[in-house]
């Protein structure tokens, strides 16, 4: 399914977006790569090359993600594959948390993830193929402190992507998701080294997961050696919700 295709991909611009649209470009797919980040994005299409096709967007704005999906109705292939990457937090207890700390988190993660899909999803519907993959996390799993918000809306991903299994597989299309554990990044190096040690001491494995964990699941869920798993939730932790 994927030589001669596009895949979307959200969050594109670095970190874990990066590594999973170089995973997928491996496997022949060609990359709408969305983001805010119009520098990283324009550093990035500089490495990966021409298979990476940089949109600068702000995902949560409905208008003109339709403008950019019919730019890549028009200069790419049919896009048959969608992930949704693109993430934010702003942590904080509950009792301090505020209503726009609330909302941007709601509205990057989960509203953003449901604008996009929803944006590229015809697409999938006339091919009567496709895959849909989402990032989610463990927290969305196991709840975290100081993270009602990002933990709410990693939920909803869930939920999303297992309503869309029950109305999508008839045609065709494939959706799952990827909850990804303590992944060393640039935020996670910035990390007091007393909390990382915490979170290691929880994790079965006894070590970090990298961004390339994360995009070898993304790129197994999105290839044909995937062709009958669809609906599930695999997590990427070293075992940190066994």
């Amino acid at each position: 399914m994927s030589n001669g295709c596009t895949a979307v991909v959200t969050g594109a611009a670095r970190g874990i977006g990066l590594e999973i649209a170089g995973k997928l470009m491996e496997n022949g797919w060609t990359i709408a790569a969305l983001d805010m980040l119009e520098e990283d994005l324009a550093n990035a299409a500089t490495r990966l090359g021409e298979g990476f096709v940089p949109f600068t967007v702000n995902i949560t704005d409905a208008e003109a993600l339709d403008k950019v999906a019919q730019a890549i109705s028009d200069q790419l292939p049919p896009v048959k594959g969608i992930v949704n990457n693109a993430g934010i937090t702003r942590d904080t207890l509950m009792m301090r948390m505020d209503e726009d700390q609330w909302n941007q988190v709601l509205d990057v993660n989960l509203t953003g993830a449901w604008k996009v899909t929803r944006a590229f999803l015809r697409s999938l519907i006339r091919a009567r193929e496709g895959s849909i993959v989402s990032i989610s996390s463990v927290v969305g799993l196991m709840g975290a402190a100081g993270q009602a918000n990002y933990a709410a809306s990693k939920a909803g991903i869930i939920g999303m992507s297992k309503s869309l299994t029950r109305e999508l597989s008839a045609r065709g299309i494939r959706v799952n998701v990827v909850a990804p554990g303590f992944i060393e990044t640039e935020m996670t190096k910035k990390l007091p080294p007393e909390v990382v040690q915490d979170y290691l001491s929880r994790i079965p494995a006894g070590k970090l997961g990298s961004p390339e964990d994360v995009a070898d699941a993304v790129a197994f869920l999105m290839s044909p050696s995937a062709k009958y798993i669809t609906g599930t939730v695999l997590p990427v932790d070293g075992g940190l919700t066994t």
